[in-house]
């Protein structure tokens, strides 16, 4: 997501931002209420938002947090056709419920992925908040290449390879992916450790590109029906080379990008920045 679309959703969540008194009358609470929150994450239904509300406030409850520091229920009321009024169901919500309630949207829709960054960081400057959405996204794309390759290893271990040779179908992957430069190559050229997994200094395009790879064969083990490691290597490396040729397409080589800062600091900055979150957002009033 670029500056100028992240300024975009800056300006229309900042205008329906409100404060209101805090508990010793001083200090000001900054608020969302949900009705209007609502559209701007994207939902259309009111009854499909109260789900997602419902699972924030269980993940509030989860932490050992007080719900009602951060939800409060309120009714408002609505105009309806020839002047007629009644009252609907709203919620008054924290930065720390406004976060928590995104925590738990799609990440993949444009507008969830801005809020998680917009609600977890204080100061909610354009530039911090595009680094955090490509934090979570390197993070969530690592987390997918994980669970792609965790699936290859159960689907190869059915077909009669053990975990060596799990390691070697994988390797002649990225030997096929990065033009010939093998996984040990790949480590010396971007100063990474030999015990340290490649993919935890690989930028986001590069993870995505080996989880394709990893996908498709996972995809193609099963409906071929693929047994033993040579057919499943074979699978493998045309399949990373398929993915090469298309990155190739567009001018990218794989081998030839940076390395990216050690995804364990990215987790524990992100997770550094969630521990925060809670702590220094303001707590609604008691209710009188």
């Amino acid at each position: 997501m670029d500056l100028q679309r992240i300024n975009q959703h800056k300006k229309t969540f900042d205008e329906i931002q409100q404060f209101i008194e805090g508990e010793d009358g001083r200090e000001q609470v900054e608020v969302w209420f949900a009705r209007e929150l609502q559209e701007l994450l994207g939902y259309a239904r009111w009854e499909n938002f109260t789900v997602a509300i419902s699972r924030a406030v269980e993940s509030c409850k989860t932490q050992g947090i007080s719900v009602d520091d951060h939800f409060r229920e309120v009714t408002k009321m609505i105009t309806l056709g020839k002047g007629g009024r009644r009252e609907i169901q709203d919620f008054m919500l924290t930065r720390y419920a406004c976060y928590l309630i995104a925590q738990n949207g799609d990440p993949k829709k444009e507008e969830i992925a801005f809020a998680q960054g917009y609600f977890a960081l204080q100061t909610r400057r354009a530039e911090l908040i595009a680094e955090h959405i490509d934090q979570i996204s390197r993070l969530e794309t690592r987390d997918r290449l994980r669970a792609s390759e965790k699936q290859l290893s159960r689907n190869i271990f059915e077909r009669g390879v053990d975990d060596r040779g799990f390691g070697r179908i994988r390797s002649k992957g990225d030997t096929a992916l990065f033009g010939g430069h093998t996984t040990e190559d790949m480590k010396r050229r971007l100063g990474i450790k030999s015990t340290r997994p490649l993919a935890d200094f690989l930028p986001t395009l590069t993870i995505a590109a080996k989880n394709l790879a990893t996908e498709m064969t996972n995809y193609n083990v099963e409906q071929k029906d693929l047994q033993g490691e040579a057919p499943i290597t074979r699978e493998h490396i045309q399949n990373n080379q398929s993915v090469r040729q298309m990155l190739g397409q567009r001018g990218i080589r794989p081998e030839e990008l940076p390395a990216a800062e050690d995804i364990k600091k990215v987790e524990r900055r992100v997770a550094s920045n969630e521990k925060k979150i809670e702590r220094t957002t303001m707590k609604l009033p008691k209710k009188k």
